[in-house]
């Protein structure tokens, strides 16, 4: 029988008795690599065995030889037959190797073939695309930038509308932004500190506020601090005006008192809530 290397193609002319019928594992002489060939035919082994040998037939009366140039009487017309002529080696096929054994090493001593690993996930010898799509670099970047500015405008919107958290580092604005066309006062004649008969301490202030503009102004919240002689703030609260709007020239005059302040307490500030 002929066997092949699967790995470099290289054929062999192998006896059927060296390989057997339930096959063997075989090397290569060229490259070797092992394999398991497979055995022969069993059914064409067994009509080669089944088939008669004929016996041998008495040799046939010599006759005497024909003298020269003379035609051969048992020849048969149109034949001719050369004895000089010798069997071509075998050949077949462009990767023969005539320098290579008849057939392989047989190794009887070599491990069965691994039987295939069982994997849930996709074998690496699953079928692939050669390569993959190139990452485009200024795209990436572009979505960047785009993440990025989207980010920080929010947080600048969050931080004029809500202002800024108090877990914040920085110092912040005690009042709020100023009124051109409304007047606060805070008169220190008409502010009242004491100290009330059950011991409990009183604050009590006027607020004056007037619109200068032309037409009418809307009146934010009202913050009083109060602080003490190292001008620390000690307390301070948010008084809402009893209107919420002032038309133009018109004041408007609030009376405020808070009791329970610190003790501590000896001056008195006031402006416009932040929002």
């Amino acid at each position: 029988m002929i066997i092949a290397c699967p790995a470099c193609s290289t054929r062999y002319v192998v006896p059927d008795s060296a390989i057997g019928i339930d096959g063997r594992t075989v090397r290569c002489a060229k490259c070797k690599h092992s394999w398991f060939q497979e055995g022969p035919d069993a059914e064409r082994i067994a009509a080669a065995a089944a088939v008669p040998v004929p016996a041998a037939a008495p040799p046939p009366p010599t006759s005497p030889k024909p003298a020269a140039g003379a035609p051969d009487p048992a020849a048969k017309p149109g034949f001719s037959y050369d004895d000089t002529a010798s069997e071509p080696p075998f050949r077949e096929g462009p990767d023969f190797d005539e320098t290579a054994p008849p057939y392989g090493e047989v190794q009887d001593d070599l491990p069965p073939p691994p039987a295939p690993e069982e994997s849930d996930g996709p074998s690496r010898f699953d079928h692939a695309p050669p390569f993959r799509p190139r990452r485009n670099i200024t795209k990436l970047w572009t979505w960047a930038a785009a993440i990025f500015a989207a980010i920080a405008l929010g947080t600048i919107a969050a931080v004029n509308t809500v202002g800024l958290p108090e877990w914040v580092p920085v110092s912040r604005p005690l009042f709020g932004a100023a009124q051109p066309d409304l007047e606060l006062s805070f008169p220190v004649e008409q502010q009242e500190r004491r100290t009330l008969p059950n011991g409990t301490e009183f604050f009590g202030a006027r607020i004056i506020v007037k619109n200068t503009a032309r037409e009418s102004r809307p009146i934010p919240p009202i913050l009083i601090v109060l602080r003490d002689q190292r001008e620390r703030q000690v307390y301070s609260w948010v008084v809402q005006p009893p209107q919420s709007t002032l038309a133009p020239g018109e004041e408007l005059t609030i009376n405020e008192a808070v009791t329970d302040v610190p003790k501590s307490a000896v001056f008195a500030d006031i402006g416009w809530a932040p929002r």
